[in-house]
C-alpha cells in the first residue's frame, strides 16, 4: 500500500534458567508433591493406615508377640506347675470391693466339697478368705530363655493363695500360664515355617518363571502332585514319622519344616506368574543385554516389583500352620507335654463329656480365633494397600 509502512511485531522466546524439575509443578497441591515423591513403601503405609481394622489387627497381634520373650515374666505359674489340693478348679474372679470397701485386686479363696454322686469335687468361693494379688514380686522359679534362673513375676497370687484365672487342667496345672507359655510355640511356629516356605517358594516359582520351558514343566508338575495329596492326612502321616525319642525342641524344628515343605507351592505359582509378566519388560531385557546373569536380574530387577504382594501372600499363610500345629498337637501327633502350646492344651479337651463338665479346658479356642482373624485382616489389608490399582 501507498504511504503506509507495515511493521512486524518481533516475539521473543523466553527460557526459563532454572533447571527442569518433573517433580514441581505450580498446579500441583502439597499433598499431591508428597505423593508423587513418596516411595513405594510410604504409598504402602500410607494406604495401609486407611484399612482400620488391619491397622488394630496389627496391634493386636504386637500385644500376642509380646508374650513370646517375656512369658516367664507374665505367666503366674510354669507352665507345668501342679497343685493336687485344685485339680479341675473353675476359674477365679479378680474383684476390687469387698463389703463396700476398696481393697485392690484381689481373689477369694476356694473351698472344695465332694460330689459323691458325680464323683467330682466342687469348688466355691470362700468370702471369708480375700487373697490380695501380688505385682512385681517373686513366685515359681524358671529359667529365662534357658540361660539363669529367675523368679520374678508382674502378678502373683497372695501367700498361700491361688490365682487360677483361667482354671485348672486333670492335674491342678493353670491355665492361663499354660496359654502365655503356649503362646511362644504356637506362634513362632507359623513365622518359622512361612519363612522355610518363601525361600522355597521363590527359588521354584523364580526357576519357573524365569526360564520356562522344561524346568517350568517339571516344577508345575510337582506342584500340582504336592497339591492333589490331601493336606492332612500328609501332616499326620510326616508327624508321625518324627522319632518319639527327639527331644521337644527336635519336634519343634521338624513340625516347622513339615509345614514349611508342604505350603510353598501356592507362593511358588504366585511368583512364576509374576515373573512371567516382568521378564518381557523392558528394564529386564536391558539388564540382560547389558551382561547382567540371570540370579541377578530375578533378585535385583525382578523380585523387588513384587515384594508387597509377596509379604501379604505370606501373612495369609501363617494362620494355616498355627491351625495345622495345632490340629498335630491336638491329636497327639505334634508338640507333647512338657512342650506347651495351644495345640498341646486342647489335648486335654478330647473327651466331649470331660468339656461339658469344665468348660474352660476349651480356654485355648479364645486366642486361636482371635490370632487368626488378626492374621486374615491384617494380610487383607497389606494386599489392599500393595495393589497399585487400588
Amino acid at each position: 500500500m501507498t504511504g503506509t509502512k507495515e511493521t512486524t511485531a518481533v516475539s521473543t522466546h523466553y527460557v526459563h534458567p532454572e533447571p527442569f524439575n518433573p517433580t514441581v509443578a505450580e498446579d500441583l497441591t502439597p499433598e499431591q508433591e508428597r505423593f508423587y515423591q513418596a516411595s513405594q513403601w510410604q504409598i504402602m503405609w500410607w494406604k495401609f493406615r486407611r484399612h482400620k481394622l488391619a491397622v488394630w489387627s496389627g496391634v493386636i497381634l504386637l500385644l500376642f508377640y509380646l508374650c513370646v520373650p517375656f512369658a516367664e515374666q507374665i505367666a503366674p505359674y510354669t507352665p507345668n506347675t501342679r497343685d493336687s489340693q485344685h485339680l479341675y478348679a473353675p476359674p477365679q474372679a479378680v474383684h476390687l470391693f469387698h463389703d463396700g470397701k476398696l481393697v485392690g485386686p484381689f481373689v477369694y479363696g476356694m473351698k472344695s466339697d465332694l460330689d459323691m454322686v458325680n464323683l467330682k469335687w466342687v469348688f466355691s468361693d470362700d468370702t471369708t478368705k480375700v487373697q490380695k494379688l501380688r505385682f512385681f514380686c517373686s513366685g515359681d522359679t524358671y529359667e529365662f530363655w534357658g540361660l539363669f534362673k529367675a523368679n520374678f513375676h508382674l502378678v502373683c497370687p497372695a501367700e498361700d493363695g491361688t490365682l487360677f484365672l483361667l482354671g485348672t487342667d486333670r492335674l491342678g496345672r493353670d491355665q492361663f500360664s499354660g496359654l502365655v507359655y503356649g503362646a511362644r510355640l504356637s506362634l513362632t511356629v507359623g513365622l518359622v515355617g512361612v519363612t522355610i516356605a518363601i525361600v522355597l517358594g521363590l527359588f521354584f516359582g523364580g526357576i519357573a518363571g524365569y526360564f520356562g520351558g522344561l524346568a517350568d514343566n517339571l516344577i508345575q508338575r510337582l506342584i500340582e502332585i504336592m497339591r492333589s495329596l490331601p493336606e492332612l492326612p500328609l501332616w499326620m502321616a510326616l508327624s508321625a514319622a518324627l522319632p518319639v525319642t527327639w527331644s521337644p525342641v527336635w519336634i519343634y524344628f521338624g513340625l516347622t519344616v513339615i509345614l514349611g515343605l508342604l505350603d510353598w507351592p501356592g507362593l511358588a505359582r504366585a511368583v512364576r506368574s509374576k515373573l512371567l509378566s516382568l521378564r518381557e519388560e523392558e528394564y529386564a531385557k536391558a539388564a540382560l543385554l547389558m551382561g547382567a546373569k540371570p540370579k541377578r536380574v530375578i533378585t535385583r530387577h525382578l523380585l523387588p516389583g513384587f515384594t508387597s504382594h509377596i509379604i501379604a501372600s505370606a501373612t495369609l499363610s501363617i494362620p494355616s500352620m498355627i491351625l495345622g500345629e495345632t490340629a498335630l498337637s491336638f491329636l497327639n501327633l505334634g508338640l507333647r507335654r512338657p512342650s506347651v502350646s495351644w495345640g498341646v492344651l486342647l489335648n486335654e479337651a478330647q473327651n466331649i463329656s470331660v468339656v461339658t463338665v469344665y468348660p474352660w479346658l476349651m480356654a485355648p479356642v479364645i486366642p486361636i480365633i482371635i490370632v487368626v482373624l488378626a492374621f486374615n485382616f491384617l494380610g487383607d489389608g497389606l494386599r489392599d494397600a500393595a495393589d497399585p490399582y487400588k
